[in-house]
Formats: C-alpha cells, sequence, structure tokens
C-alpha cells in the first residue's frame, strides 16, 4: 500500500512540478510553423486562387458549406481583397515568429487562427497533412512550447540575469501585445463575426481570459502561492495537451496500418508500385521507374510499410525498438516528400514523429545547431578574425567564452536548467526544468 501511494504521488508531482518533454514540444513547434510557412511562401504567387476570393472555391461557395459546417474562418469576416491580403501575411507573420519562439504563447494563438482561417475557407486545398497540421495547430495552443530554443527562453535568462543584479525588470510588450488581441476579439464579437461553432471563439476567450488572470497575478499578488497554483494548472494542461498529441500520432499511425491491411494491393505486395507510376506523384519519373523495377523491393517496402505502422505503437515502451521504427517512419516520409513529391505532407508527419524523439538526441542536435551557429557569427561578423583569437568554451568553439553555471560541472549544456528525469522510452518525460522558474519566464506573460 505504501508503495503504491509513493507511486502515485510522484505521479502527481511530475504532472505538477514541471512541464514535460520541453525539447519534444519545441521541435512540435517548430516542425509545424516551418511547415506551414514555407507552404505559404511556396503558395504566395497563387494565393488568390487557393484561398482568395476569386479562386475556384468562391466566396458563395464558401459561405453556404460554412453556414451548414459553423467552420471558423477570419476569411469570411469580409470578401475585400484588403481582407484577404491582411490574413494571408498575418499567418506568415505568426507562422515565422512561432517558429524563432517570439512570444511563443500569443503567436500560437495567432498560427491557429491563421490555419483554420485559411483551411476552412477552401477545404480542397490540401494533400493529407493540412489534416494533421490542422489538429496539432490546436494542441499547440495548450502548450508551453518556449521552454527552450526560443527568443522567449533568451529574453527569460536576460530577465532572471538583470534581477540578479538587482535592476527593476517590468515587461511591457506582452500586455501590450494580448492587449491588441483582445480588442480585436471584442471587436470580432461586437459586430457578430465570431457566430458558427462555438469552439474557436470560446477557445479564444478562455485564453485571452487566463492570460489577463496571468499578468494581474504576477504583477499584483504579494504571495507566491498564487504563481504557483497558476504554474502548476499550466502544466497539467500542457502535460495533458503533450500527452494528446502523441495518442494522436499513433492513432494516424494505427488507422493507416490497420486500413492498409484490408487493400487487397497491400495483402499481395504491390500497393508501392502504382502511386510511383501516376503523374501527379510523379515529379522524378526516372527515379520512380528505377524503384519499381525491382518486385523484390516493392513488396518489401510494401509489407514494411504496414508492418511499421501497424507496430509503432505498441513499441513506445521499448527504447531501442521505438527508436529503430521511429528512423525508420521519418527515412520513409523523407523518401515520400522526394519520389512522390508530396513535401510538406513529409513534413507535417515528421513534425508529428519528433514528439517521440529522445531527449538526448535532441540536446545534441541543439548543440551541433549551436556550434554551428557560433561557428557561423565568428566568421561572418568578424568575432574570429585575425587579431581577434576564439576562445573555447565549455559548448565548443564560440566566438567568446561561455560562463560556467554555479554549481554545474565542466562542461555541462547550458540548456535552461540541467535536471533530467527519464520518462518511457526517452521520450517526452525528461524535462530540464529550472526549478526556480519552471516556465522559464518573468513576472508578465507567460511564453
Amino acid at each position: 500500500m505504501n508503495r503504491f501511494a509513493l507511486a502515485v504521488s510522484t505521479g502527481i508531482a511530475r504532472v505538477t512540478e514541471a512541464a514535460l518533454g520541453p525539447y519534444q514540444t519545441a521541435m512540435i513547434r517548430i516542425g509545424f510553423s516551418a511547415t506551414w510557412l514555407l507552404f505559404l511562401l511556396r503558395e504566395f504567387p497563387h494565393r488568390q486562387e487557393l484561398y482568395g476570393p476569386d479562386g475556384p472555391w468562391n466566396w458563395n461557395l464558401a459561405e453556404q458549406l460554412i453556414s451548414i459546417n459553423g467552420a471558423f474562418t477570419a476569411l469570411m469576416w469580409s470578401d475585400g481583397q484588403f481582407w484577404f491580403e491582411t490574413v494571408y501575411v498575418l499567418a506568415v507573420l505568426s507562422s515565422l515568429l512561432l517558429l524563432l519562439g517570439w512570444r511563443t504563447r500569443a503567436m500560437s494563438v495567432l498560427f491557429m487562427v491563421g490555419v483554420l482561417s485559411l483551411q476552412n475557407r477552401s477545404i480542397f486545398m490540401g494533400d493529407g497533412g493540412d489534416n494533421v497540421l490542422h489538429l496539432m495547430c490546436i494542441y499547440l495552443v495548450f502548450t508551453r512550447c518556449g521552454q527552450v530554443w526560443s527568443l522567449d527562453e533568451r529574453r527569460a535568462r536576460r530577465t532572471r540575469e538583470a534581477r540578479a543584479r538587482g535592476e527593476h525588470v517590468v515587461d511591457r510588450a506582452g500586455p501590450a501585445l494580448w492587449g491588441v488581441l483582445g480588442l480585436v476579439l471584442v471587436s470580432a464579437a461586437f459586430l457578430g463575426k465570431l457566430n458558427g461553432d462555438w469552439f474557436v471563439p470560446a477557445l479564444l476567450c478562455v485564453l485571452w481570459s487566463a492570460q489577463a488572470l496571468w499578468w494581474v497575478v504576477g504583477r499584483f499578488a504579494r504571495s507566491g502561492q498564487s504563481r504557483i497554483m497558476l504554474d502548476v494548472v499550466a502544466n497539467i494542461v500542457h502535460n495533458g495537451a503533450l500527452l494528446v498529441i502523441m495518442a494522436e500520432a499513433c492513432l494516424i499511425y494505427a488507422t493507416a496500418g490497420w486500413y492498409k491491411i484490408q487493400g487487397s494491393r497491400w495483402q499481395d505486395g504491390t500497393a508501392v508500385y502504382y502511386p510511383l507510376h501516376l503523374e501527379s506523384f510523379s515529379p522524378w519519373p526516372a527515379l520512380a521507374d528505377l524503384l519499381s523495377a525491382h518486385g523484390v523491393m516493392v513488396m518489401l517496402v510494401t509489407y514494411g510499410t504496414v508492418a511499421v505502422q501497424v507496430a509503432f505503437p505498441f513499441t513506445l515502451f521499448n527504447r531501442r525498438v521505438k527508436n529503430i521504427l521511429l528512423a525508420a517512419m521519418i527515412t520513409e516520409h523523407a523518401v515520400i516528400a522526394v519520389v512522390l513529391g508530396l513535401p510538406f505532407f513529409s513534413l507535417a508527419m515528421i513534425a508529428a514523429d519528433s514528439v517521440f524523439l529522445p531527449t538526448s538526441f535532441l540536446r545534441r542536435l541543439g548543440d551541433g545547431v549551436a556550434r554551428t551557429r557560433g561557428r557561423l557569427w565568428a566568421r561572418f561578423a568578424g568575432g574570429g578574425g585575425p587579431g581577434l583569437p576564439r576562445q573555447r568554451g565549455p559548448k565548443g568553439l564560440q566566438g567568446r567564452p561561455v560562463p560556467e553555471q554555479p554549481g554545474a560541472p565542466k562542461g555541462a549544456p547550458k540548456a535552461a536548467g540541467s535536471a533530467r528525469t527519464p520518462g518511457p522510452a526517452g521520450g517526452p518525460g525528461d524535462n530540464p526544468g529550472d526549478p526556480e522558474n519552471p516556465d522559464h519566464t518573468h513576472v508578465g506573460f507567460p511564453a
């Protein structure tokens, strides 16, 4: 009985004390925002035909469909050209800022609004990856996705350093940004633009109210207990959303695999052959012919695809097997992007897969990117030019030495916090939370 109580208390502490999987959540943020940003930029010359008022799916058709399904889209607030261009540019801008991790809480909301507005305006524009992005943009709103690899994390670190020196730091950009968003939300509700399905308007109102409460508590509460309670609630919401993202990814693969088993072409091992010879999915006909010329290879790829998709959800608690199948699926999506000409579908699926990547791998990846960035910055900014010798810091070759953290061993990673709590299969349970500031933010608006 004591062991059971101890296990329960430990589990509750893990869920409430920290937002788990900071690196995995950052990968999801970067992956989906980059996918949507690249798609919008590629289709910028064709935006009028895809989502504009003069496209084949015109305003009247979209209005009739939305009156039936109640889908949310800000593009239906006006049929003017200026409003369409404004929404499209804001979708691009919010994707870029979310990718960089600037005000991630606000940008995740704007990112969701941009995705839903464009996709619900013309529902027939997509290749399958849009469905994944459609769901994940909603889940991403509930996560604390700016803990690492973001401008928010750097801003929070600098704020802590400034306060340690006795400086008074006040966040003005956060309240101003959320004030503008609140004004837009109230104006849209007053003008009757939030009609239709209740979920998205209600979610926007709840998110804005939560941010207002967070700012009031951080600004005026004399006791730290209120802030701790809000941190606990935010951690629970984050961890629940991360669990839903993992379950969604497993559900996608499981249903895809089991439906494939029922198809006769997948049963006889020839299913992969046919899409390679469809004109719409053959950007490289010579490459497709080369891959489909060997019947044994086609059969192995067909059966292997089904086996990996069906088996993956059952391997999550076996670290080695899970990582092998995860590498196989990421490789498969990379091949699909090149051979079948579906880059954004593949990017969306790889972004969903990244929630299962091991924390150790992601930390090494981040360190490698930081070293490469340091070398490039030292080379092009003159930090490593003649007469300015480079100094080797704890994280490798940098343009300047990196200060050691108090009490940290020499060469320890400089991510925010260093404590790691291993989770199942090396997934989102690994957490580098900062005990003094679990969400890596300062008093004001959370990242």
